[in-house]
């Protein structure tokens, strides 16, 4: 599908981690390195893949992910792998259950 999610897309607002901007950014499993939650530039790839996985383009599925990543995923689910796998399985069932899929 390859969905583009700018940031103002984004409900929430969060703050761009320049020193870490050209590291290479999640682009799908396996990957181990740790899930920055605060930092826009590694947010903007996550939710990308979940929504290509999923297959979605809503706008009220990419906030729904902002506000589970914010409030209800716990800290300790830290990386990238982790992180992906809590929001699609999340998402899919909520869309599931909605009919949206």
């Amino acid at each position: 599908m390859g969905i583009v999610i700018k940031p103002s897309d984004l409900q929430f607002r969060y703050p761009k981690n320049k020193d870490d901007r050209d590291r290479p950014k999640f682009t799908g499993k396996p990957d181990k390195n740790p899930f920055d939650r605060d930092d826009l530039y590694e947010i903007i790839p996550m939710f990308e893949a979940v929504m290509d996985e999923v297959g979605t383009i809503d706008g009220v599925v990419l906030h729904r992910m902002e506000e589970l990543l914010n409030n209800e995923i716990p800290r300790f689910i830290h990386t990238r792998e982790q992180i992906f796998d809590c929001l699609v399985s999340t998402v899919g069932g909520l869309m599931s259950s909605d009919g949206k899929r």
